[in-house]
Order: structure tokens, then sequence, then C-alpha cells
């Protein structure tokens, strides 16, 4: 089976076959995009894209539920990120909690979609995926960047004050995804630099992981995205 480089290829994973089943006709008009596979579950989307990886069609997005038995989307997500590093993950979900919204994040997630998201928002959130963007649903990014600014304490609050010029640097590129051999590269220094001025804004900051900071990144303004949208976190 031959792969067409034109276009996106994408897997629907919802243990509910009218979910599949609307979301294959939501996509069907989209001449860009082409659902090649579905399944009812994680273990049955594993070895979904081991069959079609086989068969010269990787997918580049799957489209992930979360709430599914006996793995649930966020552990599905995690095992097809290990597994799958290239192939993003958007979370099509119901469920609009923001600590659910960033465990799947932190599993590698490349977008976060509630469910009652029209057909053209889901379109945009694949196609924001494969660019190596990421999309959160308007209704979950705000109480989110709220979360994540309760956990991570004071520090936060007034943490642009409390990083370096450098370390602001590296953030605001932090926040628009790049790695650490990117930021090296760009900001003129060394990848062990690099990634020591994340361990220090970290601290300083009072977070815990590289999606909070991107996060906090975007909530401060250091990084440059449209409203309801994020940029990729690279760990």
């Amino acid at each position: 089976m031959a792969a067409n480089e034109t276009e996106i290829r994408v897997v629907i994973v919802d243990d509910h076959a009218v979910v599949r089943r609307g979301l294959l006709a939501f996509l069907a008009g989209e001449t860009d995009l082409r659902v090649v596979g579905e399944a009812p579950g994680g273990a049955e989307a594993l070895d979904l894209l081991e069959r079609l990886d086989a068969d010269g069609v990787r997918p580049h997005v799957v489209l992930m539920d979360l709430q599914m038995k006996p793995v649930d989307g966020i552990e599905s997500t995690r095992r097809v990120r290990n597994e799958y590093p290239d192939v993003e993950v958007v979370a099509l979900t119901s469920f609009g909690e923001p600590g659910r919204a960033q465990r799947a994040l932190e599993a590698g997630a490349s977008g976060y979609l509630l469910k009652d998201a029209d057909a053209d928002e889901v379109a945009t959130a694949i196609r924001a995926a494969h660019r190596g963007e990421l999309q959160l649903d308007p209704a979950v990014a705000g109480p989110l960047m709220s979360s994540l600014r309760e956990r991570a304490g004071p520090a936060a609050y007034d943490g642009a004050a409390r990083l370096t010029p450098r370390e602001l640097d590296v953030v605001n590129l932090v926040g628009e995804g790049k790695a650490n051999k990117e930021i090296a590269r760009e900001l003129g220094i060394g990848e062990r630099t690099a990634r020591t001025h994340v361990s220090s804004a970290l601290r300083k900051l009072q977070l815990t992981s590289r999606t909070q900071l991107a996060l906090w990144a975007v909530g401060e303004g250091l990084a440059s995205v449209d409203a309801g949208h994020a940029p990729s976190i690279v760990e």
C-alpha cells in the first residue's frame, strides 16, 4: 500500500463505535486528511500502528479517547509516543479537568480537545499536531494555566523577575517547543548549558516538568502563539 506524502494520515482510537463513525464522517470531507485505521482501545491501537507501519502507511496523528478500559488513553498515549516518537497524539475527550489535561500533555499528547468540538476544530488540531504545534481547547487552556500556577506556588507569579535574561531566552524557546539542542544552536551556547538553564528556571519557578515550564511561558506571553494554542513540548 503506497503512501501519499501530501496527506496527513490519521488513526482514530475510541471505545465507542458511534464516536469512531462520527469522526470518520467528520474527516471524510477534508481532502488533506485520510483516516487509515481505527481501534477500540490502546492495545488494539498499538497492534494497528505496527501493521500500518509494516504496510508503509504509518500514521502521522492519532486521535485518542482518554476514558477507555483496561488501558486508559493517557497510558495509551505514553505507549504510542514511546514506540513511535514521530507519531503525534491528539486527546479528544469529554473531560476538561486541568489535572487530566496536564497528565495527557506530560504523556506526550500534542493537543487536547473536548468532544463537543466541531469538525473544523478537530481538523485544525490534527494539522497543528502534524506541524509540531499543540492545540488546547479554549475551555481547557485557562483552567489548566490557573491549576499549574496554583500547584507551582508563589514563585511562578513573579517568575520573570526571578530569571536571568539568558534564562528568559531559554524559557522562551522552551515555550516554542524547541529541544535543548535547538536552543543551544539558536543561542550559541552548549547543549549542557541550555539544559542547566532549563533546570535553573524550573527550580526558581517551583515547577516540576518541562511541560509546565512551556505552558508557563505561554501564559506569561513569552512564547508567541495564537489564542487557544500552545507550542509542542519537546522533552
